[in-house]
């Protein structure tokens, strides 16, 4: 037994795994503890970006580590890796396009975190870019609007490579929106139109500057007809009322409730009108011959 022991302290091998094993358990030891440092200089928005390079730093420092420690035992490794690399591609072709996606990701400025995306059939707002997996936040499907579901959801990065990625918020932070309001035959069209649009300045008058400064950017960025940002009123007759559309920018986040507040607006100052501006509706008229 002792003969073993002896045996066992003496193996250079079994030393460098000793060695490596406290190395790491100290690296990761510093790492908790300069999280804990940290965590409360660095503001809740600012955290995430933080933690992740601190992660990153660790694993750098692993790698690193580890190869110092076995460095001897390294030198055949290209050699058996060059002959399995054909077998290995094969069976990790699936892996081996996430991480390049994640690399895209990361230098393509295909998103970032915190924006809102769709990719793959999945709408909502990337919380997380791992080396294989993005996680979005889901929004929509059984809820209405842009709100969340609740639902978690991983998507494999190689889909940038294979699917459209749709970004709602990158260089331009803002959607455009519209609401349409139906008005009877016969009332004061002129002043509807004014209600919306006095609505529409009240409402989103804030986010038409910050959009209009934005939208700036992105003309001499790309070549992009430069569309007007302003709300915009426009009517057209059907054959049961005439149809307002009121057309304007929002926080692609806030979609839903400006809408509300919009709609509140109208029908408030609809309402002032004593009976002059009136909603239509669908009616059905039924003759007996």
């Amino acid at each position: 037994m002792d003969d073993f022991v002896q045996r066992f302290v003496h193996n250079e091998l079994t030393r460098k795994f000793i060695i490596a094993f406290i190395s790491i358990l100290i690296i990761i030891a510093i790492l908790k503890i300069a999280k804990n440092r940290l965590s409360g200089y660095i503001k809740t928005e600012n955290w995430y970006m933080t933690n992740k390079v601190i992660n990153l730093v660790g694993y750098i420092l692993i790698i690193f580590l580890l190869g110092v420690v076995f460095n001897d035992r390294l030198r055949g490794i290209p050699i058996t890796l060059g002959l399995a690399g054909a077998g290995i591609t094969f069976a990790l072709r699936e892996v081996i396009v996430s991480v390049a996606g994640w690399l895209g990701i990361l230098f393509g400025n295909f998103y970032n975190t915190g924006d809102r995306v769709q990719l793959g059939g999945i709408k909502g707002d990337v919380i997380d870019i791992g080396v294989l997996r993005t996680t979005i936040m889901e929004v929509g499907q059984w809820v209405d609007a842009d709100l969340y579901n609740g639902r978690l959801v991983r998507v494999a990065n190689s889909f940038v490579f294979s699917e459209p990625v749709f970004n709602y918020s990158a260089d331009f932070p803002f959607l455009w929106d519209e609401i349409k309001i139906p008005i009877k035959y016969g009332c004061d069209y002129q002043k509807t139109k004014d209600i919306l649009e006095k609505a529409a300045r009240e409402v989103v008058g804030d986010y038409t500057k910050e959009a209009q400064l934005v939208w700036d950017k992105m003309v001499r960025k790309f070549i992009i007809e430069n569309q007007s940002i302003h709300s915009t009123v426009t009517i057209e007759a059907t054959d049961n009322w005439i149809e307002y559309t009121l057309r304007y920018v929002v926080d692609f986040k806030k979609r839903r409730e400006v809408k509300n507040e919009l709609f509140i607006n109208i029908l408030e100052e609809i309402d002032k009108t004593n009976g002059e501006i009136q909603f239509a509706s669908e009616t059905l008229e039924i003759s007996q011959k």
